[in-house]
C-alpha cells in the first residue's frame, strides 16, 4: 500500500471567476487521522469533493488510494457529506445496509453488520425503528455507521460534528479513533478547532481556497513561543529590569514570551532580586493561537474554538 492515502498537486477548482480551490498541494499519510481546518467558505467541501472525484479539477492532479481516477475507488471509501439524508420510513438497520449496498456490500451481509454495529455503538434497541422515530443524534450515528459498514480503507467526513450535542460528539470521536486503530485513514473537515486538536495527527489549515499550513499539530503550535505568566506581590523595584522588553503588564501580572534559554535563569534572577513571586506558569500555545498566526485574525474570527455544546458541558 502507498505511503499516502491521498495526494494532491497544484489542485485548482473554479466556479466562474471564483477559485474555490486555489493551487492546493497536500498528502494524507495512510492510516492517519488528518484534519482540514478552516472557516466556512474556505473551500473545504469543494476540496473534499475534488479529492474524491465527485467533481473534476480544472488544473492539477490527485490520487486516492493509489488511483489517478478517485471515483474508481468508491467501493473502498466511506463518505459522509455535510448535507445529511436518510429515508424517514426506512428501518435503521436497513438504512445502514442500504448505504453499504451502494458501495457493493451484499444486502444480507450489510444487515448482519448493521445489527452488530448498532449494538456496538449503543443503538441496539433502535435497530428496527424507522429513521423518523430516532433523535437527531441517533439518526446521524446511523448515517455514520452506514459510512463504515462496508469496511472502507478511507473514511472522509465533511463537518461530521455539526449539529451534535456533547455526548454524541464524544461518541463520534470514539468511532473515529476505533477506525484509526483498525488501520483506516480518516480525513475530515471542520471549523471547530477543538476536534482537530484532540483527534488529528496532521492538519491542513485552509483559508480562501489555499493551504496556509500543512503538517503536524505540534509543528503548527511550535511556530509560537510559549508564554510566561508571572504574578508578583510587588509592582516595582530594580527587578523590573530583569523582565524581557516585550513584557505586558496587567496589575501585578506580567506576561512575556518564554526566553530562548528557558525559565531557570530568569527565575533565579527574580528570586535573587526579591521580586516577591506569587505564581509563575508557562502556557503553551494552542492550535487556535497557531491558526491566528497562520491564517490571520479575519479567518480565525469565523472559527469555533470549542463547540457550544462543549463549552456548556
Amino acid at each position: 500500500m502507498s505511503e499516502h492515502a491521498i495526494t494532491a498537486s497544484g489542485l485548482v477548482k473554479r466556479f466562474g471567476d471564483f477559485r474555490a480551490v486555489d493551487g492546493i498541494d497536500m498528502a494524507v499519510p495512510a492510516g492517519s487521522i488528518y484534519g482540514i481546518l478552516g472557516p466556512n467558505g474556505a473551500g473545504k467541501t469543494t476540496l473534499l469533493r475534488t479529492l474524491l472525484g465527485i467533481i473534476d479539477p480544472d488544473a492539477g492532479s490527485r490520487t486516492l488510494l493509489g488511483a489517478d481516477r478517485p471515483i474508481a475507488q468508491a467501493h473502498i471509501v466511506g463518505y459522509l457529506p455535510e448535507e445529511r439524508g436518510l429515508y424517514p420510513s426506512m428501518k435503521a438497520f436497513e438504512a445502514i445496509a442500504f448505504m453499504g449496498a451502494l458501495r457493493g456490500l451484499p444486502l444480507k451481509e450489510g444487515r448482519r453488520r448493521a445489527r452488530d454495529l448498532m449494538a456496538g455503538y449503543g443503538l441496539g434497541d433502535a435497530v428496527a425503528k424507522p429513521i423518523r422515530a430516532l433523535s437527531k443524534g441517533m439518526a446521524q450515528t446511523v448515517q455514520l455507521l452506514g459510512t463504515i459498514v462496508h469496511q472502507p480503507r478511507l473514511i472522509v467526513l465533511d463537518e461530521p460534528f455539526s449539529g451534535l450535542d456533547a455526548i454524541n460528539q464524544q461518541k463520534l470521536e470514539a468511532l473515529i479513533r476505533d477506525q484509526a486503530k483498525a488501520g483506516v485513514t480518516i480525513l475530515f473537515s471542520t471549523h471547530v478547532i477543538a476536534h482537530a486538536e484532540r483527534l488529528c495527527e496532521r492538519v491542513a489549515i485552509v483559508a480562501k481556497g489555499k493551504v496556509r499550513f500543512e503538517g503536524t499539530v505540534a509543528s503548527a503550535r511550535g511556530r509560537l513561543q510559549p508564554v510566561v505568566r508571572l504574578e508578583t506581590r510587588r509592582r516595582d523595584g530594580p527587578w523590573l529590569a530583569i523582565l524581557p522588553p516585550d513584557t505586558q503588564i496587567d496589575g501585578n501580572v506580567w506576561q512575556f514570551a518564554l526566553p530562548a534559554d528557558g525559565i531557570e535563569p530568569l527565575l533565579k534572577a527574580l528570586i535573587g532580586a526579591e521580586a516577591g513571586i506569587e505564581t509563575l506558569s508557562i502556557e503553551r500555545p494552542g492550535l487556535h493561537d497557531a491558526f491566528v498566526a497562520i491564517a490571520g485574525e479575519a479567518a480565525a474570527s469565523e472559527m469555533v474554538i470549542a463547540a457550544p455544546e462543549e463549552e456548556a458541558a
